[in-house]
């Protein structure tokens, strides 16, 4: 097996590899586990959450091991590239990945365990949420930082962004889910909006998001913000539900 353990980790690596060997049987899982499975152990006073991808079809068990780096990798990479740009995520420990004959059989991210009050998806789900247009607010200005320093998240769905309060008032947001990222000198008024299509289906909230990102993009109006950010939106909505769609019709029997 192959690992890598970040510089900046001083705990016991041999804790770490252990829990990796006795993952499927040892640790408290966390979240679902219905396609990555997420597991919690702990090391010398801390929380550590260690992720274990889903196994790669055919082509992507060959793609992983001679194309493309694997998922596990691009994470730990990415929560690295965040952190040195001052941009918030869990701490990243190390990834793990175990390879065959035929390419990559498992592999494995682990970071420390955030513990936090919310996810975005609360402010989609719970409209008077405590706090919510202030929370709201800061969340537009940490996103409007994320472009600014040419950070697409590609992922950048209502559950990958960890909200925790600070003081009253006052939050602090982390990514997580972070395999699918990509980096530019500077992002378009396009690539910005459709970057954020993800966050909610409901207009009002839409409308309300690009009010606050016009506080700090002066390129383009409020109403010219809502106006592109709604049409991806609704384009992103369409084109899932159409996907749900097929999958129902294709795999019926599930």
């Amino acid at each position: 097996m192959k690992k890598f353990f970040s510089a900046d980790f001083s705990g016991n690596q041999e804790q770490i590899i252990t829990y990796i060997t006795n993952f499927d049987s040892k640790g408290v899982l966390f979240g679902d586990g219905n396609r990555n499975k997420i597991k919690l152990f702990e090391a010398e006073g801390k929380t550590i959450n260690i992720k274990s991808f889903k196994i790669p079809n055919f082509i992507n068990k060959i793609a992983y091991k001679y194309v493309r780096n694997s998922k596990a990798n691009r994470s730990f990479e990415f929560a690295s590239t965040l952190l040195k740009m001052g941009i918030g995520t869990p701490q990243p420990i190390a990834y793990f990945e175990k390879y065959n004959w035929l390419g990559l059989q498992d592999s494995y991210y682990a970071c420390e365990h955030l513990t936090c009050e919310l996810t975005f998806r609360e402010l989609v789900e719970i409209p008077d949420y405590p706090e919510h247009a202030i929370i709201l607010q800061q969340f537009m200005h940490f996103c409007f930082e994320l472009h600014e320093k040419g950070v697409e998240f590609l992922d950048h769905s209502p559950g990958n962004t960890l909200i925790v309060k600070t003081a009253p008032g006052h939050y602090h947001f982390y990514l997580v889910d972070l395999n699918r990222m990509q980096f530019h000198q500077e992002m378009s008024f396009e690539q910005r909006m459709k970057n954020l299509s993800r966050l909610t289906p409901k207009a009002e909230m839409v409308k309300q998001m690009s009010a606050f990102y016009a506080e700090k993009y002066t390129a383009n109006s409020a109403e010219e913000i809502n106006g592109l950010l709604w049409k991806y939106t609704k384009q992103f909505q369409h084109a899932f539900f159409r996907k749900k769609r097929i999958k129902q019709r294709v795999f019926f029997w599930k």
